[in-house]
This record gives structure tokens, C-alpha cells and sequence, in this order.
């Protein structure tokens, strides 16, 4: 559900106030989905076993004041006015947070990481670079750059918090349908409505997950309507329940109230905490999901409109159970109690649909996390399917979809009811929360530059509400607790196995490189016969020559006349500009034909389809090439011992005065001539082809070397282009550690099998892939 333009749309963002009023209603179907649907299970989940509701009404008001200053200091003073500013870039979320101290603090737990990629203009965007403004800042720099150990702890937070993110995704789709189901116990009988609940829950989320593949864009629109007719229908609702039933509900909104409730239910009030977090139940959404829209837009919907509705709508449900205090074994504390008689059909309907709403929300948000933690290598490769030409940011895993329904499934009929679930979703929530906290706190002192007492302060007072919640959620382990910690664990122990497996490859690969010197005893013929086409040799190394290759050039008879050590990697930003993409440059003297090229990625960014890619790949050698001839001003250096000088080169869209690329699939159609254009074009051939031909510019003049260099990358492109990848396979070292041949040898070998391929990105085609095998000690 992602109404992402583009990747640089931020600055559209704030033209007018038309645009920002558009932008908060959009978000009101895609944010607030699942925080306006709370009033559903709230006071249900929290008088289910370890309170009661009495005449007296402590307890109905004593709850009302807790959830009325929860709402109040979680989501919109914390969220809202403080961590929205925290974005990246325009960019919010866990993830986010990570790669603001990961560039303030160089903890970044990419391995291939260079010079080069400081100077993105995402990356020194926001004064990166800045020492902090206080010793204990300067200090707290110095020591997380210094210890690995931390560096790694900070790490594991961030994946913990993302890993809960990922079990809100089981567990918000089960509670919130089951919720909105449960309003059938109203219209039929005790003997009926439990053998109905959970069917029609489990038909519900069949459907929404088997839709999934389709893309929201195509309902997106309904999205935004439902979100908002159900805020107007419960704040109405809420109006109505106020004057009807108890015009001074208000006096429970004091803070008075919540001494009261615990002073009468002590521990058992304390318990029930667990019930009331689930108020904020999609509070995080508005900080993860600010890519999307803007911090302005998100404020005004929240504050204008979620925040207003849900406090009525939890007034009026007090006011109504302050007046009915009779309970019997039909009786259950609850949403729908509170609704007319009348509109509860209507009603009905229109919770289903905004649970659903919200559902699609944290589906959509997982995959997008999910998305983010294998581009910075965290997660094994999956198949990331684009649902819209349009909006490059709704995506689709189905790998994880299907994991996520049969897990919704397995929760919604094991538990069969919103007290276990709000246990489960509750903890999983706080802990979020908590993570966000603690990544804040270092965000005031590294990013902000602000003083630690700050820092202190925000952790202190907002910590200290999240750990009393957390407790409250922790004791209830037993009773559906552990399933967010249970997800957690397993998707945690995957992540970091992964994230070891990968560091330890890339750290052999670093070590076995070939030497430079070896290279140039080859000669330009690299000893062996050079053939036409383009060679691509995909590596994960930035510099230097991977050990592949001399084992490509060892088993192999012939080579292509033009070879290109490519390296697809991410960095730590959301975006990478167009005209930042390529970083180029030539390994050897140039007649050898050796190229390096780099493709830089953010953790937000999508790849392109295989074609456009090679179009753009191609087109950032010709343009480096005539770059080298001429010197071109602003190029960028990344001098390694065995690297020449790599220059920045964006695609073809974004070099409208550089060199152009033009494939017909017959003859060469003149173009009409300019005096500041002119055309190489490819030698005929006697076999159809793809003709190619390169526009450059008339001005400045191109040496005869790169003219030379030109035609050749033409002559090699249009005869095609072989794909050579390198299929390692992993084994731990002799006397190796128990656990690290565990690691090595089973799990990461494991998620190695079962993930995609390293190349799956590009959608290689297998006519033009050439595959050789390795064996990696590590």
C-alpha cells in the first residue's frame, strides 16, 4: 500500500497545501489503518480476566484515563513531535534510524563500503561529517567506532526491532479480523457465533493474502474512504454514547483516575496494562511509513482527525459501560455492546473493512522491511515482485506472503480469541517501541548533536512508560506472550546467520584476490583468445580482482573482448540519484578492455527489469570512456593499490548530454543531424543482429584511443552479452569452532540453497549465464 511516486518526490511534497491535505488523506488508509481499528479489542482484551468491571466505575474510568494519556504521550507527543523529525532522508522506520547512526558513527555493517559512497548526495545531505558538539558525544563516537562488540549490539537491536515488526505482521491481521468478526456474537446465539468466528476470521485472511500478488494499487484508492467513514462512524458513535449515557466522562481524562484504578486493582491492574497498550497498536506505523508522504501531512491527519476520533470513541465506550454494570454469561465487555442496536450491522461492516484495511498496512510494511534487510545483507535473497510499473514501492514477497498467512492462520485458530492475541500483539508492539526508544536516544546525541541530558531525559521518560507496559505484556508469557518472541527468535537467528555467512564471504574473497601483477603478465589477450560480446563477471568485491576469475581464465578456452567486473551493492541510504548510480573504471592499461563497474543501490531503491539495465550499463562505459579521454570535470575518485581512478556516471536518462545508446532491430534509421550530435555506429555484420550505435556529443573532441575503445564496446555489445557468476559453496575451516562449522555448514549452506540466486535481481536470462562452482574455506 505504497503511494510512493518516486524516490525523490520529497521535495514535491511541500509545494502547496493542497499537496500536503492530499498526502494526509492518503495516509489515512495506509498509516492508520490498524491504530483506528484499537477501539475494536482494547476493553475487551483488558477486562478479559485480571480486572472487573464494578458499580463503582473505578476501573471503566481508571482504564479511560490510562489509554486517553497513552494516546496522548506515545503517539503524539513521542511520535508526532519528536521521532518524525528523526527521518532518513524523508525516510522513516527502525531501518532508518540504524542507517543515521551507521554514517554519523561509521558502524555500518556493510562490508563493501567505500570513499566513494560518502559523497552521495543522500549521504552528506543532513551535515554528516559534523563532529558532535559535546565530549561525551565526541567520546560516545569514538568508542562504538572503536569496539566491534557494540557495533555488533547495535546491530542486533535494530534486527530485534525489525523482527518484532515482522511478527506484528502475524499477529495485527488475526487480531484486528478476528475483532471485527467477533460483532456476529451479538446477532446470533452463544451456540452459534463460536463456530462461525473463526471460519469467516480464516476465509477473511485467505482472501486478503491470496490477493496480495494483484498489488494494492488497484483498490488503493478504497483504502482512504473506509479509514475515514470508520473514524467519523466511532467518533459519532462515541458523541452519541457521551451524551446519552454520561455527559461527565470527561472527569476520568484526569491523571487522578489512574492512581485510583491502581490504588483498587494493584496487581492485578498492573497485569491488565497489556490490554490497555493495545490503544497504540499501529503507532509505529506513522514513523515507518513517512516515506511515503511527508512529516507535515502526517501530523495534520493524526492530529486533526485519528487522535480527536479515538478519543471519543473510547469516551463514549466508557460512558455506555459506566451505566451498564450488569453482567451475566451472554454479557462480554466490549465494541459492539457500545453500538445501537440498529447501526450494528451497518457497523459490522465497516470494522471488517477497515480491519482489513489495516491488515493490508502491516503486510505491506513487512514486506517493505523485509526488502530493506537484504539489501544490507541481513536477510537471504528473495523474490521481490514490483505490482506496479507506476509506484516503484508496492512490492510483493510471495515467499513471505505465504509464511505470514499460514501463520495468521495457525494464531487465529489456536488462540480463538483477542485475549491470547492482544497478549501476543501487545508485546510485540511495546517492543518495537522500546528498540525506537534506545535508537532515538543515540540519534539526539550523534545526529542531532543535542546535549546527553537529552538524550537521558527522552529515555528516561518515555522508556519508563514503554518498560512498564513491556513488563506487563512479559508476565503474561504463558497466556500468548510468547509468540512474538518465539517469531522473533526464529527470524533473528536467520538474519544473523545470514549476516555472518555473508561477511565471512566477502572477507574470503578479500583475501584470495588476485594480484594486479598477475593480471598484467597476461598480456591484453589475458592469454587466451578474446571472443566478441561483453563478458560480465559479477563479484561482490569493490576492489581488486576476484579469485573466480583465475579460475575462469584457468578452466575456460576463450574470453570475451570486453570483460566487466561487476559489482551490484547497497549502501546505507534510502536512495541513490540516478546520476549516481555507475562508479566506473578500468582495471589494467586500456587496451586490455577490463572494466569495473559498480551499482550502487539504496536499502528503498528497486532494481530494474535486465534489459534496461543493460542499456544503462553500457551506456556508463561509453560515457566513462569518453569521460577518460577528456577529463571530464566533478568525476570522483577511489584510489585502492590495485584500482585505477572510478568515475560517477548516472544512466542514460540522466546523461541527456552525454552519450546516448540506440539498438534497432534492422537496418540503421538515420537520425535527423545536428551540429552538436554525431553518431559511431557498429560495423555491418552478416548475420542479423541488434544493430547498436552510440550518439555523442559534437564537443569536446574524443582522442582516436577512446574512439578506438567505442567501437569495440559497440562491436561487443551488439554481439551479446554472457552473464559468468560464481556458485560458491561454504565450509568451515579445520578446527573450526563447534558453532561456526554449525553456522557455516548447516545454516547458512541451508539459506543459501533455498534463497535466490545472487543474480536474481538483474532477472539474468539462462541462455546467457555461465555458472562455475567454488568451494570456500572460512
Amino acid at each position: 500500500m505504497d503511494l510512493e511516486i518516486g524516490p525523490f518526490q520529497n521535495h514535491v511534497k511541500k509545494e502547496s497545501w493542497k499537496t500536503v491535505l492530499t498526502l494526509a488523506y492518503q495516509s489515512l488508509g495506509v498509516v492508520y489503518g490498524d491504530l483506528s481499528t484499537s477501539p475494536l479489542y482494547v476493553y475487551k482484551s483488558t477486562f478479559a480476566e485480571d480486572i472487573r468491571h464494578s458499580e463503582t466505575n473505578e476501573e471503566i474510568f481508571g482504564v479511560l484515563s490510562f489509554v486517553f494519556w497513552t494516546l496522548t504521550l506515545v503517539p503524539l507527543l513521542k511520535y508526532v513531535f519528536i521521532v518524525l523529525r528523526a527521518d532518513d532522508n524523508g525516510e522513516g522506520g527502525t531501518f532508518a534510524l540504524y542507517s543515521l547512526l551507521c554514517r554519523h558513527a561509521r558502524v555500518n555493517s556493510l562490508p563493501s563500503c567505500q570513499v566513494a559512497d560518502e559523497e552521495l548526495y543522500e549521504y552528506k545531505k543532513d551535515n554528516i561529517g559534523l563532529a558532535p558538539s559535546s565530549n561525551f558525544g565526541a567520546r560516545l563516537k569514538s568508542t562504538l567506532e572503536k569496539h566491534r562488540v557494540l557495533q555488533r549490539f547495535l546491530l542486533v537491536l535494530a534486527l530485534i526491532g525489525t523482527c518484532m515488526v515482522i511478527g506484528d505482521g502475524v499477529l495485527t491481521p488475526a487480531i484486528s479480523v478476528f475483532s471485527a468478526v467477533s460483532g456476529l456474537e451479538l446477532s446470533m446465539s452463544n451456540e452459534h457465533h463460536k463456530y462461525v468466528e473463526v471460519p469467516v476470521a480464516c476465509i477473511i485472511l485467505i482472501g486478503l493474502f491470496a490477493l496480495q500478488h494483484y498489488g494494492t494499487h488497484r483498490v488503493g484508492f478504497l483504502f482512504a474512504p473506509v479509514v475515514l467513514t470508520w473514524l467519523l462512524c466511532i467518533s459519532a458513535i462515541g458523541v452519541y454514547n457521551i451524551v446519552h449515557w454520561n455527559p461527565h466522562v470527561y472527569q476520568a481524562l484526569s491523571p487522578y483516575y489512574m492512581y485510583k484504578f491502581l490504588r483498587k486493582t494493584q496487581r492485578g491492574g498492573w497485569m491488565s496494562l497489556g490490554g490497555i497498550l493495545l490503544c497504540i497498536t499501529g503507532s509505529e506505523a506513522m514513523f515507518a511509513d513517512l516515506g511515503h508522504f511527508s512529516q507535515l501531512s502526517i501530523k495534520i491527519a493524526f492530529t486533526s482527525l485519528v487522535y480527536p476520533s479515538l478519543v471519543l470513541a473510547y469516551m463514549g465506550q466508557a460512558a455506555y459501560l459506566s451505566k451498564h454494570h450488569f453482567v451475566d454469561n451472554d454479557y462480554r465487555i466490549g465494541f459492539y455492546v457500545s453500538v445501537p442496536d440498529k447501526l450494528r450491522w451497518p457497523v459490522l461492516v465497516i470494522a471488517i473493512l477497515a480491519a482489513v484495511v489495516g491488515s493490508q498496512a502491516i503486510i505491506t510494511g513487512t514486506f517493505s522491511i523485509i526488502k530493506q534487510c537484504s539489501a544490507l545483507g541481513c536477510f537471504p535473497r528473495v523474490k521481490i515482485v514490483h505490482t506496479s510499473s507506476k509506484i516503484h514501492g508496492q512490492i510483493y514477497i510471495p515467499e513471505i506472503n505465504w509464511t505470514l498467512l499460514l501463520l495468521c492462520l495457525a494464531v487465529t485458530v489456536g488462540f480463538r480469541d483477542t485475549k491470547r492475541m492482544g497478549n501476543a500483539s501487545g508485546l510485540a508492539v511495546i517492543t518495537v517501541m522500546l528498540v525506537t526508544t534506545c535508537l532515538m536516544s543515540l540519534v539526539i546525541v550523534l545526529c542531532w548533536h543535542k546535549s546527553v541530558f537529552l538524550a537521558i531525559g527522552f529515555v528516561f521518560f518515555f522508556g519508563t512508560i514503554e518498560a512498564l507496559y513491556f513488563t506487563a505484556s512479559l508476565i503474561k508469557f504463558l497466556e500468548g506472550a510468547w509468540v512474538p518472541i518465539a517469531l522473533s527468535f526464529i527470524f533473528l537467528i536467520i538474519m544473523c546467520v545470514w549476516h555472518f555467512g555473508t561477511r565471512k564471504k566477502y572477507e574470503f574473497d578479500v583475501q584470495n584476490k588476485v594480484s594486479i601483477n598477475w593480471l598484467l603478465s597476461l598480456g591484453p589477450s589475458l592469454g587466451i583468445v578474446r571472443v566478441r560480446g561483453i563478458g560480465l563477471v559479477q563479484t561482490e568485491l569493490v576492489s581488486g580482482i576476484p579469485s573466480i576469475f583465475s579460475h575462469f581464465v584457468t578452466n575456460l578456452p576463450a574470453f570475451h573482448q570486453v570483460l566487466v567486473f561487476l559489482c551490484i551493492k547497497s549502501v546505507p541510504v534510502p536512495h541513490v540519484k540516478p546520476d549516481e548510480r555507475f562508479l566506473v573504471g578500468h582495471i589494467g592499461p586500456r587496451e586490455y578492455r577490463l572494466y569495473r563497474c559498480i551499482v550502487r543501490y539504496g536499502y528503498r531503491d528497486f532494481h530494474k527489469d535486465d534489459m534496461e539495465f543493460e542499456k544503462d550499463l553500457v551506456c556508463s562505459i561509453a560515457e566513462f570512456i569518453r569521460s577518460g579521454s577528456t577529463e571530464l570535470a566533478g568525476a570522483n575518485e577511489d584510489v585502492g593499490k590495485e584500482d585505477n581512478k572510478m568515475t560517477v556516471v548516472g544512466t542514460c536518462s540522466t546523461n541527456t548530454d552525454g552519450i546516448q545508446l540506440s539498438e534497432d532491430d534492422g537496418d540503421i534509421i538515420e537520425l535527423a543531424s545536428t551540429s552538436e550530435m554525431r553518431e559511431i555506429r557498429s560495423p555491418p555484420v552478416i548475420y542479423p543482429r541488434k544493430r547498436v550505435r552510440f550518439i555523442i556529443p559534437e564537443s569536446p573532441q574524443i582522442d582516436r584511443a577512446a574512439r578506438e575503445e567505442l567501437h569495440e564496446l559497440m562491436e561487443a555489445r551488439e554481439a551479446g552479452i554472457a552473464y559468468i557468476l560464481g556458485h560458491s559453496y561454504m565450509r568451515a575451516k579445520q578446527g573450526s569452532s563447534m558453532l561456526k562449522k554449525l553456522v557455516i555448514n548447516y545454516g547458512y549452506e541451508f539459506l543459501r540453497r533455498n534463497s535466490r540466486a545472487p543474480a536474481y535481481p538483474l532477472s539474468v536470462p539462462h541462455a546467457s549465464t555461465l555458472e562455475v562452482g567454488m568451494v570456500y574455506h572460512v
